[in-house]
């Protein structure tokens, strides 16, 4: 297990494996990090054989705290919030509206979660504002794939996150891509539209096949992030670094209305607080969830920014105990800020 890592460092680079000493240039209180160190350790133990990755950034002077934060680990859909931000920089150079209309074909479905695809074909136009929200708010699989390729795909998505040194955050596969490859899968195809369809394919994987083939992916560097890449990438959009002001407040609107983990971050916010932020899971099967993560920007009640990245890799555990550790660290992250 990585020890807790404390860092301020502009670049966003953390030191391996040794708690560095605390300074800061913000007005706010320095984090705990005693408190930190303690109480997230006592999570991550208990929520092996999980592994967990738990980043804090404060935004007001750059103040950082991280728990295996120099590890990459599988985003999910959390890739889609970085997707939208690749999107509205579109919008933003005059290359792409908000306005304009996409139809979605038969080889533009995507596995589930995917309501468009379920929807398909009796619905198949829509805006690149609808697919915005439904791919960053309700992590549509199939928003986010036709949102990627009208942009030029995960290459181009990538060279755009290069170009704001985002250097720690990989997009490299198309949802149809990847998620059936979890299992072992082909590439998705009409015929696997909608879960019980999807299930019933996975399901015809022989169980060590399937074990393997997730073993792979945990292992895999494509589609990943770091904590600190995790924070560099909130901490950018935070302050508009990466965005117009209006494509900024849109992104971080969407990320503050979507519905999905309830019981993750957002369970752990004191009264008053709010969070923009973009989860990611991956499908149960055998016994085990391979990713479950949550990212976002949490504001205080008094107006306090912070930048919190929380992801668990590899949990036999029920829904509610994963979610759990998540709101248990929001919690955490609250007492530290003081």
């Amino acid at each position: 297990m990585t020890r807790p890592l404390l860092a301020f460092v502009a670049a966003f680079a953390l030191a391996a494996c040794q708690p560095a000493g605390t300074t800061t240039v913000a007005t706010t209180p320095p984090l705990d990090a005693a408190l930190l160190d303690r109480e997230i350790g006592d999570i991550a133990a208990g929520a092996q054989p999980a592994m967990i990755e738990v980043a804090v950034q404060n935004l007001d002077g750059g103040e950082m705290w991280a728990w295996n934060g120099d590890r990459a680990f599988p985003m999910q859909s959390v890739f889609k919030a970085p997707l939208g931000a690749a999107v509205l920089a579109e919008v933003d150079a005059g290359a792409l509206s908000l306005d304009e209309v996409l139809t979605i074909r038969e080889q533009d479905l995507s596995p589930p979660y995917s309501p468009v695809a379920d929807a398909w074909p009796a619905v198949s136009t829509y805006t690149v504002r609808d697919l915005l929200a439904r791919a960053v708010g309700g992590s549509d699989n199939t928003a986010a794939d036709v949102l990627m390729k009208r942009i030029g795909g995960p290459g181009v998505v990538t060279a755009r996150l290069q170009t704001w040194g985002l250097k720690e955050l990989r997009i490299d596969r198309y949802e149809r891509e990847l998620q059936p490859e979890i299992y072992g899968m082909a590439s998705f195809r009409l015929e696997w539209k909608g879960w019980p369809a999807f299930k019933a394919a996975r399901d015809s994987i022989p169980e060590d096949a399937r074990r393997a083939a997730t073993a792979r992916y945990l292992a895999d560097p494509r589609d990943t992030v770091t904590g600190s890449g995790a924070l560099n990438f909130l901490r950018k959009l935070a302050v508009g670094e990466l965005l117009s002001p209006r494509s900024t407040a849109l992104l971080l609107k969407i990320m503050t209305d979507s519905p999905t983990g309830p019981n993750r971050l957002k369970a752990g916010l004191p009264a008053g607080a709010t969070l923009a932020h973009k989860t990611g899971t991956s499908g149960t099967d055998l016994g085990l969830t391979p990713v479950v993560n949550d990212i976002g920007i949490v504001t205080l009640k008094d107006g306090r920014r912070y930048a919190v990245a929380v992801f668990m890799t590899a949990s036999p555990h029920e829904e509610a105990a994963r979610d759990k550790v998540f709101a248990d660290v929001m919690r955490v992250v609250v007492r530290a800020a003081g």
